[in-house]
């Protein structure tokens, strides 16, 4: 397939506002992609790279070529190149990779070479959500929506399912290709996510007991053991094994041949409390010598579901059962909990938890199955104040004491089914100056162009936001405006596409 036929695609779901016709023009070029290259163009068509990353930033890309007079480049060619570039090491990869990128933008057309720095730079907006996308493929290959849903949670990524999908042929086969995308230890699979609540009573009402847990403000981790082997991946699916070799020993010093876990990984005090989010931040993003690191910042496993173990596979059994199998192999790492259905019992755990520092309670039913990827009634946080992850879309340079300094930031929402970010305000409120000296350096680096004062970036930081209440407001696009908004910290380990919508945000309109 022509890169150009991926690109026609990419602009026309872009250019409409319509879920069908989203749908159907993904799904009409999905089924003209040969069983090769159908992987690929799906990642293409989500705006994500196949090989995650490539090793080039936006600095990387500032040089280009002449572009081409004519389209020549294909699907394959491009995802040859990438992987080329994600292989460069070492002495002289610069130079290589200067090399190769040369020749791929020098065969682009500028059309071509615009939509290409988007892709590589995670900037690639075309408005085909994860669950646009997931229905687009269920079309094409003549399958479910649910069972796409599923063989997506399971793989992790969806290229690789459409792939084992419409290389199948008709809808039957494609059905149970799907029907045979099963849990694999060492491959990562989409985290279940929690829905939010203003107050514990809302979800503990009396009626039905659930599991109150200790919330934990860590790293989520899945970690996967197999027969002495363990890695380690985040929430974003990236391994970081190599990062905590404390938590590698834990798991592997676990009485069980295989199994995959879920769970956080935090720095405590010396005191039992939780260090500052930026300190466990700090310690599991760094690659920088972990021999010395475990010892200077220490980080404690808390695990809180067992998704495998020695053959028997737990996601789709209830809750009660997958947790009474995780005492049984990790009593000692479990996240702190109580089961109960009364809201008094569950009001004082979570006072108690906020009282040792903790970001509050998840309750979760003890029905649920492990539904990954996805956020519902299974799971709900409940924090003591009322919080959104945001992507930061823009920052105005400060005046006054923060002249020299980027400070007001504005806020977005991601849309639920476009995936496109809506303006919901903007704060300069509660920013150190140590924050204002790191999102000063972070945002310049992220910068793309400059209207005056402000500095517009890629929308890629995520921003954890306290806010006293939504009300309505003509002054942003998103039609809502925060009352207070100030900024709590940023996320380093939550990706833009998982911020929260803008359909939660007016879900708490007063």
């Amino acid at each position: 397939m022509q890169l150009a036929r991926v690109i026609e695609t990419s602009a026309a779901v872009a250019g409409t506002r319509s879920r069908t016709a989203k749908v159907a023009a993904l799904a009409e070029t999905l089924r003209e992609a040969s069983p090769e290259e159908v992987g690929v163009v799906t990642d293409y068509l989500a705006g994500r790279l196949p090989q995650r990353t490539v090793g080039v930033g936006w600095r990387g890309l500032q040089a280009l070529p002449d572009p081409a007079d004519a389209s020549s480049l294909t699907v394959h060619e491009v995802d040859v190149s990438l992987s080329r570039l994600r292989a460069f090491a070492g002495a002289g990869s610069t130079a290589e990779r200067g090399a190769e990128l040369a020749a791929l933008f020098g065969r682009a057309t500028a059309e071509e070479q615009d939509w290409l720095v988007g892709l590589i730079t995670g900037e690639l907006r075309q408005g085909a959500g994860d669950g646009v996308m997931l229905k687009a493929i269920a079309e094409a290959a003549e399958v479910s929506e649910a069972d796409v849903r599923r063989a997506v949670m399971l793989a992790g990524f969806a290229g690789p399912v459409a792939e084992a999908a419409l290389a199948a042929g008709d809808g039957e086969a494609a059905a149970a290709a799907l029907a045979r995308t099963g849990l694999e230890v060492g491959r990562p699979l989409r985290p279940m996510l929690a829905g939010s609540a203003p107050e514990v009573g809302e979800v503990v009402d009396g009626s039905t007991p659930v599991a109150v847990e200790t919330k934990v403000d860590g790293i989520r981790l899945q970690a996967h053991l197999d027969e002495g082997k363990v890695r380690l991946f985040t929430r974003t699916l990236e391994e970081v094994s190599d990062r905590m070799p404390e938590v590698v020993e834990e798991v592997r010093a676990l009485p069980a041949r295989r199994a995959v876990l879920d769970g956080e990984v935090i720095a405590l005090a010396a005191d039992g409390r939780p260090e500052p989010f930026q300190v466990t931040g700090a310690r599991t993003a760094s690659t920088a010598d972990p021999a010395s690191l475990r010892t200077r910042v220490p980080l404690t496993t808390f695990l809180f579901d067992l998704l495998h173990v020695d053959g028997r596979d737990l996601v789709d059994e209830p809750a009660r059962d997958r947790w009474a199998a995780l005492r049984d192999l990790a009593p000692d790492l479990l996240v702190p909990s109580t089961v109960t259905a009364d809201p008094e019992v569950a009001r004082a755990f979570f006072g108690d938890q906020v009282s040792a520092g903790h970001e509050g309670v998840v309750v979760k039913q003890l029905d649920a199955p492990y539904a990954a990827g996805r956020r519902g009634a299974g799971w709900v946080k409940v924090k003591p104040r009322h919080t959104l992850d945001l992507v930061v879309l823009a920052i105005e340079w400060g005046s006054g004491r923060r002249r020299g300094w980027l400070s007001n930031i504005h806020l977005g929402a991601r849309h639920a089914e476009s995936g496109e970010l809506v303006m919901v305000g903007k704060t300069f409120k509660g920013m150190t100056d140590e924050m204002l000296e790191w999102q000063t350096r972070r945002f310049l680096e992220l910068e793309t162009h400059r209207e005056g004062h402000v500095v517009f970036v890629r929308p890629e930081q995520v921003v954890e936001i306290a806010y006293d209440g939504v009300q309505r407001s003509t002054r942003y696009p998103g039609g809502v405006a925060l009352r207070f908004a100030r900024v709590l910290r940023y996320r380093e380990d939550k990706p833009a596409d998982e911020a929260d919508t803008i359909q939660a945000v007016r879900a708490h309109l007063g």
